[in-house]
Parts: structure tokens; C-alpha cells; sequence
């Protein structure tokens, strides 16, 4: 079982980012009230078992102080019993990890960091509106690192736009550099309601180049399994054994619970829900001891395509014998799109899986949607 906490806060607005934050730092306290409440609400949406992960995602988690995240951690041991083993990650952005920060983090029970570098270069960390500079962002590796936490991963953003492949290339030596054990790594896209979207609606910026994006793609996993990474899902890579254990669980489709604003929560079969993206209605809601959540109903069509679309995308593929157990008639409907696919040389029919090529990966989600239930 697995349980996912959105932290509604950012320090600063990145360009980029179109996930549910606010800036509004006032609001913390009443928010982690709300929050701890709402784990009481919701400790039996999932099976009575251990919790395997624990996942503090947002907007930036590390914001939060050590008695708002004590607060946090009590309401889940007080709600919901956590196995001794449990993956426990917390996002951070570097310039929040001090030395003091890091050693707080470790003694809540914290023992997995997704570090936000997105960049090494100073020109594209201001282009993209991050606070903290290109020697924070190694600093705070490192730092991480003599504190003890050895099960680190680190964001990258590629296919910004730049004059030449340099850039990218210095980004993909420095993070193998600092030996890292996981690294994910994520396709600039632009958002409508983000600046950068904004900014090409006036033509400040234009649209992504998809063939530089693809060059840096090749360029990354060339690079990384080079350097022993495992390829694991489309955007992350792993050294052996270092997998996000709690992000496979949502590419295995295992049930999780989300709490906070905009948080998704997955029974693991037939229903999901979403919780409201507005930071005040959620806590309002919360306070009347009401789950502020629209759930979906999900038919054979909606489990058979939402198994594609992310099974297709890690290095299991999809298990034709999975599928066939939510849908036979689904599975056919399937198979009988699939050798299009085989001839181009994107998909692979072997061992009853079905599984994306090197250069099949390029085009994950086309494939899937191509072969969605309709």
C-alpha cells in the first residue's frame, strides 16, 4: 500500500510548472491541519496492511518546517501502521537542503530525497525561474550525501531551448558525476496555463523543437546506461535494485491513497478520485469532516487503456495475461492492433508481454493511445 501527500507550497513559481501550488507561505499551518486531518479521514480507503511508501510530493515539500512535518509524520503513524522498510521520499528543492535541514529530515524517519536541479547551467536555471543556482544545486547533493542519504535522485529538464547540444551534454556528465543512484529525467513540455505558455501565445518563445528533444533523449539514455543506469520506466533511471518504489507502484497500478489539494487516490481497481485543486476549498471541506473528491467510476475500457498507457511506459511492458484478467474482449481488441506496430520496430510481442522498442520509447505515447479500447 502506498500513500502520497501534496504539499501546496512553493517558495517561487517556476516557468515551467503547471502542477496545483500556492505561493502564499501563510497558509502552511492551517494546510498541515488540514492535511492531518484528512489522513484520519481517509485511513480506511486503503486494505488494513503496512504502508511500503511514503511520498511528501508538490509544490516543494521541503519547505515545511520540523514541527509541520512532525505534525505530518505523527498523523500517519497515528493513522496507519508503516513497515520498518518503507521507502519514506521527501521533493526538495536544493536551496532548502542545509546541512541542519538534511539532518532534521533524516531523524523524521525521511531515508529517500528527489532533489529538484532540473539544470547545471546558471543561464537555463533563470530562464526556467528556479531559485537556487547551478553550484547550490551540486552543493546540495553533496551535502545530502555526507549526511547519510544514500538513496538520492535527482530531476533533470531537457530539450531547453539552446544553441547547440553542450548544455545538455555538461548536464548529463555532472549528474553521473555525483553518482547518484536514481536520476529522472523530463522533456520540457509547455503548459497553457504556465508563463512559458503564456510567453508563446505572444510569441516570446517558441514552440519546443521535437527533433532536439529527441537527440537529447538518445543523448540521456545512451549516456546513462553507459553509465550503469537501467532504464526502467520512459523518464527514470535506476542503478540496480535503486527503483522509485513508490512511482513503480503507480506503473504497476497498485491502490494508493492521495491526500492534500489535487492529490489522486486509486483503489487499485475499479474507482479513483481527486481531490479538489484549490488550496482553501480542500481545507474548508476538511474542516466540515467532508473528503472534498470527485470519484470515477472506471469501466473495462478506462482499466484495459489505463494499463496501457502505463505499462507501456516501464521496462515490464504490459502482461498479456493481466490485461486478459480485466478484459478478454479488451485484450483481442488490442492484439488485434499490434503488428502495425511490431513491423515499424516500436513494439515487441515476447514472452506474453507486449513491450516498447529503444525506438518505440520515442513514441510511448502515441503507441498507447493508438492501441486504447474504443
Amino acid at each position: 500500500m502506498h500513500l502520497y501527500l501534496h504539499i501546496p507550497f512553493c517558495a517561487q513559481a517556476c516557468h515551467y510548472c503547471d502542477f496545483h501550488f500556492s505561493t502564499r507561505l501563510a497558509g502552511r499551518v492551517a494546510m498541515v491541519a488540514a492535511l492531518t486531518r484528512e489522513l484520519e479521514l481517509q485511513k480506511h480507503y486503503l486494505p488494513a496492511v503496512p504502508l511500503d511508501t511514503v511520498y511528501f510530493g508538490g509544490g516543494t515539500p521541503s519547505l515545511l518546517s520540523e514541527p509541520e512535518l512532525h505534525a505530518l509524520f505523527g498523523a500517519i503513524h497515528r493513522n496507519f501502521s508503516v513497515n520498518p522498510r518503507a521507502e519514506i521520499t521527501l521533493e526538495a528543492n536544493p536551496d532548502d537542503l542545509t546541512t541542519e535541514k538534511l539532518h532534521t529530515l533524516r531523524r523524521l524517519g525521511v531515508n529517500r530525497l528527489s532533489i529538484g536541479i532540473q539544470s547545471f547551467d546558471e543561464g537555463h536555471l533563470r530562464r526556467l525561474h528556479r531559485l537556487h543556482s547551478a553550484a547550490e544545486g551540486e552543493a546540495s547533493v553533496r551535502r545530502a550525501q555526507e549526511v547519510g542519504f544514500e538513496n538520492l535522485s535527482i530531476d533533470l529538464i531537457y530539450a531547453i531551448p539552446a544553441t547547440n547540444h553542450r548544455i545538455w551534454e555538461t548536464d548529463l556528465s555532472k549528474a553521473t558525476a555525483l553518482c547518484v543512484p536514481h536520476l529522472s529525467a523530463y522533456c520540457l513540455t509547455i503548459e497553457p496555463q504556465t508563463v512559458f505558455g503564456n510567453w508563446l501565445k505572444r510569441k516570446k518563445i517558441q514552440p519546443i523543437d521535437e527533433a532536439i528533444a529527441a537527440q537529447q533523449f538518445e543523448m540521456l539514455t545512451s549516456h546513462l546506461l553507459a553509465h550503469g543506469y537501467e532504464h526502467y520506466e520512459i523518464s527514470n533511471f535506476a542503478k540496480p535494485g535503486r527503483y522509485s518504489r513508490h512511482n513503480t507502484s503507480y506503473w504497476r497500478q497498485e491502490p494508493y491513497l492521495g491526500i492534500g489539494p489535487s492529490a489522486h487516490s486509486f483503489n487499485g481497481a475499479t474507482s479513483r478520485q481527486f481531490n479538489v485543486a484549490h488550496n482553501a476549498r480542500y481545507a474548508e471541506a476538511i474542516g466540515r469532516g467532508d473528503i472534498p473528491a470527485e470519484v470515477e467510476r472506471l469501466s473495462e475500457k478506462d482499466r484495459v487503456n489505463e494499463y496501457l498507457l502505463t505499462g507501456l511506459r516501464t521496462q515490464w511492458g504490459c502482461d498479456l495475461g493481466k490485461l486478459n484478467a480485466i478484459s478478454d474482449t479488451g485484450r483481442a481488441e488490442v492484439l488485434a492492433l499490434v503488428p502495425p506496430f511490431v513491423e515499424r520496430g516500436w513494439l515487441r510481442l515476447e514472452e506474453n508481454r507486449l513491450r516498447l522498442t529503444p525506438a518505440g520509447k520515442l513514441f510511448a505515447d502515441r503507441v498507447a493511445s493508438e492501441l486504447f479500447w474504443v
